[in-house]
């Protein structure tokens, strides 16, 4: 396993991290089809990923109505120092009108609760899941960095935002020297490539981390699938929680999955492993989440730290996934300054 710096923090954390939407909710509506694994399971996959050298684990509390942090903090146990925690709030966690959100009231509930669920002292990393448009953001962070003053927090990250939502977040901490945010988690994939506009550029000016939730775009990129819509193997999560959460082009897709079978084969791996490194080959990424129901897929998806790709097969993938280039970049690329200042010249 490599380790990648989390953002400017000094702390490191493996290139492939664990994520846990698989772990409980079996009488769960949605929860119950992406995995509901108990206790003995949820032990063995963590153990798997520990003894790998996983040491970051992403959960939320609203993942199987806080059961995830459950199994999650019980299948830690004594191991708690060789782990980096990161979980998440802002989703409703109950049916009242205060259930949900990023103001002070709910944040110090979801902490409190959070903390009891894992069973420990502090959380590592503890993210906003969405962007709250009701909240002042000077509220929520005010409230994050109180928690991180009284040592319940280690640090604060997002998930979800966009790159101006990121940015303002950033200033108003720098205003008021407040926790600012050291890590951002967004979707990213060969077939979703829309955080090259503006959230990779932004992570690298920054100095943020980009952690990458569904790498393989609902297993769609793990190439179970053929363009009659079948998959290979029947018990495919994609097929059994609805396959849509995540869109894009499946036409488009089933092609960018035919060049993954190609660069597979080059390297006889399993073309989830091969979107995985292509992740990790990518600017401004630092670990990629990675979510299992069997060890199998597990320990392969976590192989995916020792494939290093070529430059063939990088341009290949590259050529057959890139997205048109966004306004403005397109035209700063085409008419920004790019000439010599004449004192500069040799």
């Amino acid at each position: 396993m490599k380790y990648r710096l989390l953002g400017r923090t000094g702390v490191w954390v493996s290139e492939i991290s664990l994520g846990t939407m698989t772990f409980g909710g079996k009488d769960h509506p949605v929860f119950s089809k992406l995995g509901a694994l108990g206790q003995e399971q949820v032990n063995q996959v963590v153990g798997t990923a520990l003894d790998a050298g996983v040491n970051f684990i992403d959960t939320a509390d609203v993942y199987a109505d806080g059961e995830s942090e459950e199994l999650l903090g019980r299948a830690i146990g004594k191991r708690r120092r060789d782990v980096v925690i990161g979980t998440k709030l802002l989703a409703p966690v109950g049916p009242g009108p205060n259930d949900q959100g990023l103001t002070r009231l709910h944040v110090m509930r979801s902490l409190e609760d959070s903390l009891r669920r894992l069973g420990t002292d502090y959380i590592d990393l503890y993210q906003i899941h969405n962007h709250d448009h009701v909240t002042p953001i000077e509220e929520t962070l005010s409230a994050l960095d109180d928690a991180v003053r009284q040592g319940k927090i280690r640090y604060i990250g997002s998930s979800n935002l966009a790159a101006w939502q990121i940015s303002k977040a950033l200033g108003v901490s720098a205003l008021h020297n407040q926790a600012r945010f050291v890590a951002n988690q967004t979707h990213y994939s060969l077939v979703s490539r829309d955080a090259e506009r503006d959230l990779v550029p932004m992570a690298e000016d920054a100095g943020l981390s980009l952690t990458v939730w569904s790498p393989l775009a609902g297993g769609f990129l793990s190439g179970k699938f053929d363009r009659g819509g079948v998959a290979t193997e029947l018990d495919s999560r994609r097929i059994q929680a609805g396959a849509d959460f995540v869109p894009f082009d499946e036409e488009a897709g089933f092609a960018i999955v035919d060049a993954l079978r190609v660069v597979a084969a080059r390297h006889e791996v399993s073309p989830a492993r091969v979107a995985i490194a292509w992740l990790l080959a990518q600017r401004a990424v630092t670990s990629v989440v990675v979510g299992a129901r069997k060890l199998d897929q597990l320990t392969d998806n976590i192989a995916a730290s020792d494939l290093t790709l070529t430059e063939q097969d990088l341009a290949e993938l590259d050529e057959v996934s890139r997205p048109p280039v966004a306004y403005p970049n397109w035209i700063q690329a085409a008419f920004g300054p790019t000439r010599i200042p004449a004192a500069n010249r040799a």
